[in-house]
């Protein structure tokens, strides 16, 4: 599940909170083996303490992120003691159902968490209607799946797309017809249907596209990207990688923009 389009929204004013969420910006690695890197807490009750609830698989794909300029944060809806960073999110989860209000809160930390790997400090993002609104020079793309948010973020001056999905959930070969046109069935031959359902959802992000639905948006292979690009004006596109996590799971990530072929 992911929100979207994630994109960078009005500008906020930034507002006191004595409980922010800036404990929670380095996140700690360990998952059924040795922990892959270390973060502790900057402040708050778990300052100077490792943070052990992330898992390895997800945060091991950082590198790959900061290599094109990403950040990546990683948060989980049953960590002890998350709570809103500010009356905005407090606000907006106060309504919500457990479940969904440990998800929401997740997905800002791992928000926050992405934008502090590329050097970006952040308080709490409030939203309008269903998407996050971030502070000037701050934006990031956000997905959640199975107690799960993952988060990308660029740096202050980036100028790159953002978009990113998580599925822990294989969708069956019977889900194609949701997801691609008669033209983009080839592409079954090499992709799982999981796989192009998520790179259309990081694209659907990062183009920003308002109407429609999935099928509106046209992927072909681009070496061991995909390239998704809008049906109704095919120049605007961008590149997308899909890597495998854990068992069954699917993470994809907007790596740029990407010009018409030829």
């Amino acid at each position: 599940m992911s929100e979207r389009p994630t994109c960078p929204g009005p500008a906020t004013t930034r507002t006191p909170w004595p409980a922010r969420a800036g404990a929670e910006l380095v996140p700690a690695v360990r998952g059924c083996g040795r922990p892959l890197w270390w973060g502790r807490a900057e402040e708050g009750p778990h300052r100077g303490k490792p943070l052990p609830w992330v898992r390895d698989d997800l945060a091991a794909l950082r590198p790959l992120l900061l290599a094109v300029g990403l950040g990546l944060g990683v948060a989980a809806a049953s960590e002890p003691g998350a709570e809103p960073a500010g009356p905005a999110e407090a606000a907006a989860a106060a309504s919500m159902p457990e479940q969904r209000r440990r998800e929401f809160l997740a997905g800002r930390r791992a928000a926050r968490r992405a934008l502090w790997a590329v050097g970006l400090d952040c308080g709490e993002i409030p939203r309008s209607g269903r998407l996050p609104v971030f502070p000037p020079g701050r934006a990031a793309s956000i997905s959640h799946s199975a107690g799960i948010a993952v988060a990308v973020a660029r740096g202050a001056d980036g100028e790159l797309p953002l978009g990113c999905d998580l599925e822990q959930r294989p969708l069956p070969r019977a889900a194609a017809r949701l997801v691609l046109r008669a033209d983009e069935e080839p592409l079954l031959v090499v992709w799982s249907v999981t796989a192009l359902f998520s790179a259309k959802e990081s694209a659907w992000k990062a183009l920003a596209a308002a109407d429609g639905g999935l099928r509106d948006l046209r992927a072909t292979s681009c070496g061991d990207e995909l390239r998704v690009c809008l049906r109704v004006d095919p120049a605007r596109a961008v590149r997308v990688r899909v890597v495998h996590v854990g068992a069954a799971g699917i993470f994809s990530y907007v790596t740029g923009w990407d010009a018409i072929p030829g």
